[in-house]
């Protein structure tokens, strides 16, 4: 199985947001923003807007001169001692974060030895998850979720997958056409979200975003009540543009 490499603007700044630590971690009685810049060949405006996204999530401080330096978050997950445990915590307290932000039940999922997991989520009362009628694992034709990870895997790689798994109807809406849904794909943009308007589960609408990092094959996805469908595509964008947090704690 080999990945499809189809860079996204979340990818684009999380590896931005490394040069930035690369550079902070070689300083270590700290350095300016503008030998950041220099040093990184990042644009200052640019360059703000990482740096406020690094300060939030820990991954650098800046001192009583203004100067920045490494933050707690990267040290906890640059140890090789308690670094699962560290990007665990991490990982949920940015979907805590993002929950509150878009407005929606937020999800992380892998695609593992073959198979779809969900590993991490972060919901609310007033923001539930969806109801796992049908194990995730089965129903990736039906899903974001699913859908998401397929599309980053090669044409071979999907038709094991399918060929695995039969394509059940789940609602009225799931594509059960294994050339329509290899079509649908092999078409999908990697800026675009991957939409899921009650294909799984009647009264659920979700969308997706990778979140490749490295050899992983991975995706960000939040779902939403149908009567909340209106407020999908922008809280996609919003779940798209806010993906590279997650990126960088998983590349990091």
């Amino acid at each position: 199985m080999a990945l499809q490499h189809r860079p996204t603007a979340p990818h684009h700044s999380a590896q931005d947001a490394l040069r930035v630590l690369e550079t902070v971690s070689r300083h270590t009685s700290g350095v300016t923003d503008t030998e950041i810049a220099r040093e990184s060949g990042i644009d200052p405006e640019r360059l703000t807007t990482l740096l406020r996204m690094l300060r939030r999530e820990g991954y650098v401080e800046q001192t009583a001169d203004g100067a920045y330096v490494t933050g707690e978050a990267l040290a906890r997950l640059g140890s090789a001692h308690g670094r699962e445990q560290a990007l665990r915590e991490k990982l949920q307290r940015t979907l805590d974060r993002l929950r509150d932000s878009v407005g929606a039940a937020v999800y992380i999922s892998r695609y593992v030895d073959g198979e779809v997991s969900v590993t991490q989520y972060a919901d609310s009362p007033a923001m539930p998850r969806v109801n796992e009628w049908v194990d995730f694992r089965f129903s990736a034709h039906a899903t974001a979720v699913g859908k998401s990870l397929l599309t980053q895997l090669d044409h071979a790689g999907r038709r094991d997958h399918l060929a695995r798994h039969r394509m059940a109807r789940l609602t009225s809406r799931t594509i059960t056409s294994d050339k329509l849904l290899l079509s649908r794909l092999e078409s999908q943009p990697a800026t675009v979200p991957v939409l899921d308007l009650q294909e799984y589960a009647v009264g659920t609408v979700c969308a997706a975003v990778p979140i490749t990092a490295g050899s992983a094959v991975g995706c960000l996805a939040l779902s939403l009540p149908v009567e909340h469908a209106h407020r999908l595509r922008r809280a996609a964008d919003e779940l798209n543009r806010s993906a590279a947090p997650v990126l960088l704690s998983l590349a990091i």
